[in-house]
């Protein structure tokens, strides 16, 4: 069985995001490690830290992420704004080593007009510029984008140019999100498709940097590069293309989160990690 989870809220404490994922089963989390809306928010202390470990411990082996905030764009072509957010970036590193956190998952940015590759250039400098001075251990996944607006990562080839300009080229893998690829244009519906995808995501950023994925239906077509997710089986990939991925046996290690819609008691992800299960063979 793959180590399904879901993005689970850290209200009341770090900590409690466990407390949340027990009520769904799950064996695998994503988190915010603090609010998505602030550019500076609050330090997390040596005790919430301590706590956050111990709780880890205590739920046994559930692999764990933290997602970047929302506002950090490295490919801004505002000054004021690229310096936030490699100090946020910076942040964001720091509060994962303090938890023991291996992995971050970041949206590339958007270029705002200027064009991808020079999204790319200032995404990769601005990379290179906090990882030089930031704490080791952390690996930034970089995140597969719908294309929406002016985001860049919709196609492999715009990750693998990212890493490739970067020094620091082993702190880079990838998070492979199943809406954004469909939306951007990788029909991973049917088993011909699916194939296709997979075989040039190897041959262009190699599977071997591919360390986490989100489970999220789609609520647009393929290639239409509308971000809205769906609950599984209820979008446009449908329950084929979730079991082709679910069975895919070079994949059979990697963590996958759902990041569907959800109420407070959080039944919509115990409704969709029943249907992935049922899915496995």
């Amino acid at each position: 069985m793959p180590l399904f989870g879901a993005h689970m809220s850290t209200a009341g404490g770090l900590d409690r995001a466990f407390d949340r994922l027990g009520e769904i089963g799950g064996a695998a989390m994503q988190i915010f490690t603090a609010s998505q809306r602030q550019w500076r928010p609050r330090e997390i202390s040596g005790g919430e830290a301590a706590g956050f470990r111990e709780r880890w411990r205590a739920a046994g082996d559930v692999a764990v992420a933290s997602h970047d905030s929302y506002l950090i764009n490295l490919a801004s072509p505002k000054e004021d704004v690229a310096e936030k957010s490699a100090a946020a970036l910076a942040a964001e590193l720091e509060r994962c080593r303090k938890l023991g956190i291996e992995y971050l998952v970041m949206h590339p940015g958007s270029h705002l007009g200027d064009g991808v590759e020079m999204g790319i250039a200032r995404i990769a400098a601005g990379l290179d510029r906090v990882l030089a001075d930031g704490p080791g251990g952390v690996m930034i996944l970089l995140e597969t984008t719908a294309g929406q607006g002016t985001s860049i990562g919709a196609t492999f080839a715009e990750l693998a140019e990212i890493i490739g300009r970067s020094r620091f080229p082993e702190r880079f893998g990838v998070c492979f999100d199943t809406c954004h690829v469909f939306a951007a244009g990788y029909d991973i519906s049917t088993p011909e498709g699916y194939e296709r995808t997979m075989e040039e995501f190897e041959r262009v950023i190699g599977l071997s940097r591919l360390k986490f994925i989100h489970l999220n239906d789609s609520k647009g077509g393929c290639g239409s590069r509308v971000d809205r997710h769906q609950h599984i089986g209820r979008g446009r990939i449908g329950l084929a293309g979730f079991g082709l991925l679910v069975n895919d046996p070079r994949l059979a290690h990697l963590p996958m989160v759902l990041e569907t819609p959800k109420g407070r008691d959080l039944a919509e992800d115990r409704e969709n990690l029943a249907v992935l299960a049922s899915l496995v063979r």
